[in-house]
């Protein structure tokens, strides 16, 4: 297992402190290094093994790619306008609810699944999870009334995107050291892909064979795509015997203790809650300014194509500026594109240049979960603190229906509140990662 970038300093608070890769690389022939931030202590370190830097690995950030894409590509894609507007009429509240639903599961059964992994190996929890998700949309298809998508593609499908999602999210760092950044931020580019393909993919079969099909489709789609993840995916290193953990070994909550951590958590919780406002409602701003469906469409499509980009350079300026400085810099410009571009954009070019701004740099959370956590915690406590954090974000799903409540008790101009939300909820998450980067690091352009 590949020394992570957390050390436990010996003092009375105990708390884990952050060092630079290239710092930390000094200690592997036992040499002490100084703790810059929690003081002048010398702190001797464990030599660091070398891991792989892609290899096999590339394979399996193919497959973990893919399952991005299957899991939150159609997690939110429920064809809510053809329901509305044909089937379910005047349903919009509670067919909202049936990506709410599969993204609440996606996160909060997460430490149930690590659960299973350590009982019966990752492969297993793959393949159960594949199963899981292709029958959640086979079975949406026969839906008649809104409860049944809510017990098809929110709670089975959402089980079975958790099993895939937190499999791949456990074994993907292990194959990587010096290019991990650039690796887990292709991974993530998955979901930004799904995003745009998806809907355009359910929409034309819809429009050809119908709703039924359209989900039975879209079943064997994910199926095919999640198989293949099955066989590119594998630990590094295997255990050779299981272990039988506990919920209270998988949810070790004296991660809490790291205030590091926990400034991360609350940065990464704030920022999400604004993530969803522009893509959910920026088609029905559109509408509002006069322009056509299709005109609203495209602003999404273009957002879900900057997204993939955008992860993807992430990852790579994780590598060379630093995980927290990009988070941060990504924070910084997504609060600026909601309140500097999108409050005063009034015609469709400038809704095009927020939309491209927007999603370039809204996602850098998911490209650099799993690596700060990785960096903050150090491999150990690791998948505890990743657990906690995913389940800690299905308070952020909530975010539109938050915003929406605000929205229609206030006597301000249309969807100015939408825009305020996003924006102040990325600039107070901004504020968060910049008190860990100086708490990391005093000096400003330190690499952290």
């Amino acid at each position: 297992m590949t020394n992570e970038l957390a050390i436990t300093l010996d003092n009375s608070k105990n708390e884990k402190a952050f060092v630079d890769p290239e710092v930390l690389s000094l200690s592997s022939s036992g040499r002490s290094v100084t703790d810059t931030i929690g003081g002048s202590e010398n702190i001797e370190l464990p030599p660091v093994e070398d891991g792989p830097d892609g290899g096999f690995g590339w394979f399996v950030v193919l497959g973990a790619f893919l399952v991005q894409v299957t899991s939150f590509g159609t997690a939110t894609s429920v064809m809510q306008d053809y329901y509305e507007q044909n089937v379910f009429k005047g349903a919009a509240v509670e067919l909202s609810f049936v990506g709410t639903i599969a993204l609440v599961c996606l996160n909060s059964v997460s430490p149930l699944v690590q659960i299973c992994a350590s009982r019966f190996g990752i492969r297993v929890v793959l393949i159960t999870g594949t199963f899981l998700v292709g029958l959640g949309l086979e079975m949406a298809g026969f839906s008649t009334q809104i409860w049944h998508l809510y017990l098809t593609q929110g709670v089975l499908f959402g089980v079975g995107a958790s099993c895939i999602y937190v499999a791949i999210m456990g074994v993907a760092p292990q194959w990587f050291t010096k290019r991990r950044g650039l690796a887990l931020g292709m991974i993530a580019s998955g979901s930004g892909i799904g995003g745009l393909i998806i809907p355009f993919i359910m929409t034309s079969i819809n429009a050809s064979l119908g709703p039924a099909w359209t989900y039975r489709i879209l079943g064997f789609i994910c199926l095919a795509f999640d198989m293949l993840a099955c066989f590119c995916v594998r630990e590094r290193n295997p255990p050779k015997t299981r272990q039988h953990k506990k919920l209270s070994q998988i949810i070790n909550l004296s991660v809490c203790k790291n205030t590091n951590y926990l400034l991360f958590a609350f940065a990464s919780n704030i920022g999400l809650f604004g993530y969803f406002i522009p893509y959910f409602f920026l088609p029905s701003y559109g509408t509002f300014l006069g322009f056509t469906a299709e005109q609203g469409s495209t602003l999404v499509a273009v957002s879900s194509a900057c997204n993939f980009v955008g992860r993807i350079l992430t990852g790579i300026l994780a590598d060379r500026i630093g995980k927290i400085n990009t988070n941060l810099l990504f924070t910084f410009i997504t609060a600026l594109s909601c309140l500097l571009i999108w409050t005063f954009a009034f015609n469709y070019g400038s809704l095009m240049a927020f939309a491209t701004v927007f999603g370039l740099t809204s996602g850098s959370f998911f490209a650099l979960i799993s690596p700060i956590c990785a960096s903050l915690l150090g491999m150990e406590s690791f998948l505890s603190g990743l657990s906690l954090l995913l389940v800690s974000n299905v308070i952020s799903v909530f975010g539109p229906n938050i915003a929406s409540a605000i929205e229609t008790n206030v006597n301000s101009t249309p969807f100015f509140s939408y825009k305020m939300f996003a924006g102040v909820s990325y600039a107070l998450a901004t504020i968060f990662l910049l008190i860990l980067k100086l708490r990391l690091d005093r000096n400003f352009f330190a690499k952290v």
